[in-house]
C-alpha cells in the first residue's frame, strides 16, 4: 500500500479523495467508488501500487492512437479498478471489482520500464482500465520511462479533476479519451452525473501540449442520434480540426448483452456529420473497413493500415505529407 495523492483528511479519521469529481467521502476501513483507494487508519492509500493485473505488447493503433507514433508497438499495462461503472464495459472483469478482491502481480516501476527496454519497445501505454486510479504508481513509471527516452500514453475515461490532469501531463505524450455521450448518457449508463469533467480534461490535456485523440462508442438507442453525433463532433472540432475522432461500433457486453451491435449505417452517418463539423480525420472502429489516413489537402495516403498494422510511408520525418507538404499534425 502507498499513501495516495490528492486527498484531504477530515474529522474523526475520515478522508475525502480529490482525485476525480466523485470527491468520495471515505470513513476508516472503507474504499472509494473506484474500489482501489482505501482509508487505512485515517490515511488514504492506494491498493494497486506496484500491482499490475495485465502486461502485454500492443500496436499503438489498438489504443486507438492513429496519429501518435504510427506503426509502433508499446508495453501495455493495467491495474484493477475504475471510477466509472459503465454498463457496457468490455473489460468489466478487471475494471469492476468483484468481492473487493485486488488481484495483480507485484512489480516495481523499475521492472516495468526494464521490460519495455528489454523488448526494444519505444513506449508504455496505461490502458485496459482507468489509469487515473493508479496515479501514484503510474507517475513513478512515467517519470522513469521519460528519463529513458520512452513515450507514455494513456487510454482514459477522462473523469478527473483538473490538478491530477495537469500533474500527469508533465510526463504524458498522448492520450485517447472516451467522450461517451451527453449528460443523460453518463448518468444512465456510467454512474456519473454529467460529461463536463471529461470535456474539461480534454481541454487541459490539449492546452498542456499532450497529443489528444477522442473515441465515441456508439450504443444503439442511447447515443446514436444525429444530434448526439453533432454534439460530440463539434466539441472535438473545437479542440482543433486535426484532432482525430474515432467512432466505435458497440458489441453486446457486460450488462448490455440484450442490445444488437451498432448498425453500420449509423457509424457512417456519424462520420459524415463529423466531417461536416470540420474535422479532418474521422475513423470507424470495430468494423472491417479500410482505415488508412489520407492527406486532407491532396488525398495522398499518409498511413496505410490493415487491421492494427500501420505503415506511415506517406509522411516525412517531420510528419508532413510527402506529396504536397501539408502539415498533418501527426507525431511520427
Amino acid at each position: 500500500m502507498k499513501e495516495a495523492l490528492f486527498y484531504k483528511k477530515l474529522d474523526k479519521g475520515a478522508v475525502q479523495c480529490q482525485l476525480c469529481p466523485h470527491f468520495c467521502f471515505i470513513e476508516k476501513g472503507k474504499r472509494g467508488k473506484c474500489g482501489v483507494r482505501e482509508n487505512v487508519s485515517g490515511k488514504l492509500v492506494s491498493l494497486v501500487y506496484e500491482k499490475l493485473c495485465s502486461i502485454a505488447v500492443d500496436p499503438i493503433e489498438k489504443k486507438p492512437l492513429f496519429h501518435f507514433k504510427p506503426g509502433t508497438e508499446c508495453l501495455s499495462i493495467a491495474t484493477v479498478g475504475c471510477n466509472l461503472s459503465c454498463s457496457f464495459c468490455q473489460n468489466w472483469k478487471i475494471s469492476q471489482l468483484q468481492n473487493k478482491e485486488i488481484s495483480g502481480e507485484k512489480i516495481t516501476a523499475e521492472k516495468v520500464v526494464q521490460l519495455a527496454l528489454e523488448k526494444n519497445l519505444p513506449g508504455i501505454a496505461y490502458t485496459y482500465t482507468e489509469p487515473l486510479i493508479a496515479i501514484e504508481f503510474y507517475l513513478e513509471i512515467m517519470e522513469l520511462a521519460k528519463s529513458k527516452g520512452l513515450y507514455n500514453v494513456w487510454v482514459s475515461n477522462g473523469f478527473s479533476n483538473p490538478n491530477p490532469v495537469k500533474r500527469v501531463s508533465s510526463y504524458l505524450d498522448a492520450v485517447n479519451i472516451d467522450l461517451k455521450g451527453d449528460t443523460q448518457f453518463y448518468s444512465k449508463l456510467c454512474g456519473v452525473p454529467n460529461n463536463k469533467p471529461i470535456k474539461e480534461a480534454l481541454k487541459i490535456y490539449k492546452s498542456q501540449g499532450v497529443w489528444v485523440e477522442a473515441t465515441n462508442l456508439i450504443v444503439p438507442g442511447y447515443n446514436d442520434s444525429e444530434k448526439d453525433f453533432k454534439e460530440v463532433s463539434e466539441f472535438v472540432a473545437s479542440l482543433g480540426q486535426l484532432v482525430p475522432l474515432h467512432f466505435t461500433r458497440f458489441w453486446p457486453m457486460h450488462k448490455m448483452q440484450h442490445l444488437p451491435p451498432t448498425d453500420l449505417s449509423r457509424l457512417q452517418k456519424a462520420k459524415e456529420i463529423a466531417l461536416e463539423a470540420g474535422l479532418k480525420y474521422v475513423y470507424l472502429g470495430n468494423v472491417r473497413e479500410e482505415e488508412s489516413t489520407k492527406c486532407p489537402e491532396c488525398g495522398a495516403v499518409l498511413i496505410k493500415r490493415s487491421g492494427f498494422s500501420a505503415k506511415p510511408s506517406g509522411l516525412s520525418k517531420a510528419g508532413n505529407c510527402k506529396k504536397c507538404g501539408f502539415k498533418t499534425g501527426i507525431v511520427v
